[in-house]
């Protein structure tokens, strides 16, 4: 049994370099060309998936389960995004994160990000 308590402290970043299917206008979040909040959020989501995937166990993953997100500034296309995320807690197989993502060095979102650890086959199999 892996004690996921240990985990807590843990750091990850991710970049992303916007790109047009990036968008407000593409994902229907809005009507402008800049970096959508869904996508800053994807990228938030993805980046705390990486930190802890090769951490909690041969068949496990983590699924989110809750976002507290604020979108702070806009970024045009071409624009490239860094995402730090950090576990600030763990409550048995409840962790919580804490994102930001930067454009440059000007803080762009931030937020609080939630997700739980399941067993991969035995999460798919209650789907059907």
């Amino acid at each position: 049994m892996i004690e996921y308590d240990t985990l807590k402290g843990l750091r990850h970043t991710e970049w992303l370099v916007v790109l047009p299917q990036d968008t407000a206008a593409v994902y229907g979040s809005g009507a402008l060309e800049v970096f959508a909040t869904p996508a800053m959020i994807a990228l938030m989501e993805k980046t705390c998936l990486m930190a802890v995937c090769d951490k909690i166990g041969e068949g496990n993953t983590t699924v989110g389960i809750a976002v507290n997100i604020k979108h702070l500034k806009a970024s045009p296309v071409g624009s490239t995004i860094r995402c730090d995320a950090e576990l600030v807690e763990v409550d048995r197989r409840r962790l919580v994160f804490s994102v930001k993502c930067f454009e440059n060095e000007t803080l762009i979102g931030e937020g609080i990000h939630e997700r739980f650890v399941v067993d991969s086959a035995k999460f798919m199999s209650k789907l059907f």
